[in-house]
């Protein structure tokens, strides 16, 4: 059981290291001898649990999915409090997150999309659920659902990859809870103005 437990807790360690060396680095920057080194053990022991370091990018997203708190899943029962429930969640657990991804955008990758399948099926998921709220009337008949949902995804990654423009702009730093509280509750005026507004 001993044994178990400190592989266990081996791979979280190196797991934890990857995780701040990629999301520090993006995947290119990313280096294994400094996960190692930060992780506390060999380098050839990761290559004992993972096959490289995309294997080892893959698991780190994987975990950090797993890892996330309950509430982040929750979706609102009103679709009017999506754009604020997703600012949330982008700004207080996954702006690390968001960085990398921004990161990883502009760095010419053959296969930009490889390394995270998960967050591909998310994205695909939340322009679906926009299709759907169309079809129930929600979204009106002039809105494509699929435009809304990039836009949302937009504003609510914006203020977080651009922090200094969000504060030249505003006065505010992206992490300040005063403007985090005021972008919340202009995403949701601008939801309620999209949204509600009467079919033509």
């Amino acid at each position: 059981m001993g044994e178990i437990r400190n592989a266990e807790r081996t791979q979280k360690n190196i797991l934890e290291a990857a995780r701040k060396e990629f999301f520090d680095k993006g995947f290119k920057g990313a280096r294994i001898e400094s996960i190692a080194e930060n992780a506390g053990v060999k380098k050839q022991l990761i290559y004992h649990y993972f096959k490289g370091k995309a294997e080892l990018l893959e698991a780190v997203l994987a975990d950090s999915t797993t890892s996330e708190p309950e509430w982040v899943s929750r979706i609102p029962d009103h679709p009017l409090h999506i754009a604020e429930h997703r600012f949330k969640v982008n700004s207080q657990v996954r702006a690390d997150f968001i960085k990398f991804s921004a990161w990883e955008a502009l760095e010419s990758r053959e296969n930009p999309a490889s390394w995270n399948k998960g967050g591909e099926a998310a994205l695909q998921s939340y322009a679906a659920f926009w299709k759907a709220q169309k079809e129930k009337g929600v979204v009106p008949p002039d809105v494509e659902p699929e435009l809304w949902a990039l836009a949302l995804t937009a504003l609510t990654t914006y203020p977080i990859i651009f922090g200094n423009i969000t504060q030249i702009i505003t006065g505010c730093e992206s992490t300040d809870p005063e403007f985090q509280s005021r972008w919340s509750t202009f995403l949701t005026r601008l939801s309620e103005s999209i949204l509600t507004k009467k079919n033509e």
